[in-house]
C-alpha cells in the first residue's frame, strides 16, 4: 500500500511533463504543417548527381 504513495505523484508527475511537452510542441509550431510531410513524400526530387546517368 506504501507504493501507492509512490506510485501516484510520479504517475501525476509524468502527465505534467507531457501535458507541459505538448503546450510547448503547439506554441513551437510542430502541429502548423501536418499534410506538408505527407505530400513531401510523393514528390520526386531530382538528383542534382550526374553520375548516376553515366553509367547508364
Amino acid at each position: 500500500m506504501t507504493i501507492l504513495g509512490f506510485l501516484i505523484p510520479l504517475a501525476l508527475i509524468m502527465g505534467l511533463v507531457g501535458l507541459v511537452g505538448f503546450f510547448w510542441a503547439m506554441k513551437s509550431g510542430q502541429f502548423e504543417d501536418l499534410d506538408g510531410a505527407a505530400n513531401r513524400i510523393l514528390i520526386e526530387e531530382e538528383e542534382e548527381d550526374s553520375d548516376d546517368d553515366a553509367r547508364g
